[in-house]
């Protein structure tokens, strides 16, 4: 199994600078029918409304940089995780000992978790509550093929 696994952005580049065009200008038509009024700190607001989205979005995008990249061989789990600001981690379990355990499956918590020689990780945790077990179940096809024996040939002499 060689999987990588990266958080869903359901809205891409492009999409995001229509929405913030469009927040913009309606944040500008209203700024202007508010100062007209009088009401001068009320373009103030909008200004600050459309800096906030904007941030939200950013760190949201920024967020999507996470990477797990999950690698089982025959003798062991390879887990390489890249965080948002590019530092990575890695680690490694052997393939014989781990045990995969899916919890709470089907719940909004739900989480799956390797362990090996009393050392638990849990992988996938930004995916969607769905995904989990998916993935979860996916390791367990993935360890119980890389346990299996290789069949040997037969030799003939």
């Amino acid at each position: 199994m060689d999987a990588v696994l990266a958080p869903n952005r359901s809205l891409p580049n492009p999409g995001f600078i229509a929405l913030m065009a469009v927040l913009a200008g309606m944040s500008f038509v209203a700024g202007l029918a508010y100062l007209r009024m009088g009401a001068w700190p009320i373009p103030f607001f909008f200004g600050l409304d459309i800096f906030l989205v904007w941030l939200a979005f950013k760190v949201s995008y920024r967020d999507g940089r996470r990477r797990e990249i999950i690698r089982i061989a025959r003798d062991r789990i390879l887990i390489h995780r890249q965080h948002p600001n590019g530092a990575t981690r890695h680690y490694v379990l052997p393939t014989a000992w781990t045990r995969v355990k899916i919890h709470q499956a089907g719940k909004h918590d739900a989480a799956v978790e390797l362990s090996a020689s009393g050392k638990r990780l849990v992988v996938g945790s930004f995916l969607s509550p769905p995904e989990r077990p998916d993935l979860g179940e996916a390791i367990e096809r993935a360890l119980s093929r890389a346990r299996q024996p290789i069949a040997q040939e037969s030799g003939g002499a």
